[in-house]
């Protein structure tokens, strides 16, 4: 065990390898597969890929982007090896169902449990983030990094749950504006998350108006209580009391 809380295994995962060693430095410790930093940018890759890409032809690339995701982030969250094994088998089953999506139309209730899964891995994700990074004794780059994705996976959870919602119900999810496609429901999610509150998209009627708040709180909370306080303790290397304002009167 290191002084900073965390084991000899891990913190010898993090030194450049041969492989990282062709990279700019920079580069290679924030797309290590050990870093956090990887799953921010794979989260940014499903969201730009959900809301460019056409939704009947874009949908399995989505999928398939959350599945490395969300494996990723059990993988570096150092996820208990049971939810690992079940968690695969959630992987595949909507691996399969993004592959068989590509060749036949299936059925809205098929689709809807693919976001449904998704959006519960999404979900498990976060939660598995928070633990790892609570378990740091110290406030290092790879802690602050995993409570922004931790954040931001949060919005990708209730974005698949809207999606699954507005595929079930009866009704319209943002009433005259439609179920939403699969970029509407994470443009209102993040807005949500974020208490933005744009208020073009609107879910009329439970569960949708329901969920919508819950977000709004967790979103904040989070934001208030972790990412900032996180951020706050955060001290690069390099930065030292000598470069304080106080020090430089």
């Amino acid at each position: 065990m290191n002084l900073d809380g965390t084991d000899g295994s891990r913190e010898s995962s993090s030194q450049p390898t041969n492989r990282d060693r062709g990279r700019h430095p920079l580069l290679a410790k924030y797309v290590a597969a050990e870093s956090y930093g990887l799953i921010l940018l794979l989260v940014v890759a499903t969201y730009l890929l959900a809301v460019s890409l056409p939704t009947d032809r874009g949908q399995p690339a989505v999928l398939a982007i959350q599945i490395a995701t969300v494996w990723l982030t059990l993988h570096v969250a150092r996820a208990p090896r049971s939810v690992r094994v079940a968690a695969s088998v959630a992987f595949l089953g909507v691996a399969i169902l993004a592959v068989i999506d590509i060749f036949v139309d299936v059925s809205p209730q098929t689709l809807a449990l693919a976001f449904a899964a998704s959006g519960l891995l999404y979900l498990l994700a976060p939660v598995l983030v928070v633990r790892d990074i609570a378990s740091r004794r110290a406030v290092e780059r790879e802690t602050v990094l995993g409570a922004i994705a931790a954040y931001l996976l949060v919005g990708m959870f209730f974005a698949f749950v809207y999606r699954a919602i507005g595929i079930l119900q009866p009704t319209p999810f943002f009433g005259t504006s439609g179920d939403g496609d699969t970029a509407q429901v994470l443009f209102f999610s993040f807005v949500t998350l974020t208490t933005t509150g744009y208020g073009d998209l609107v879910p009329p009627a439970n569960p949708g108006q329901t969920l919508a708040v819950l977000e709004a709180v967790l979103g904040q909370l989070f934001l208030v209580t972790a990412v900032a306080k996180i951020i706050t303790a955060w001290k690069p290397k390099g930065w030292s009391a000598s470069n304080s304002p106080d020090d430089r009167r």
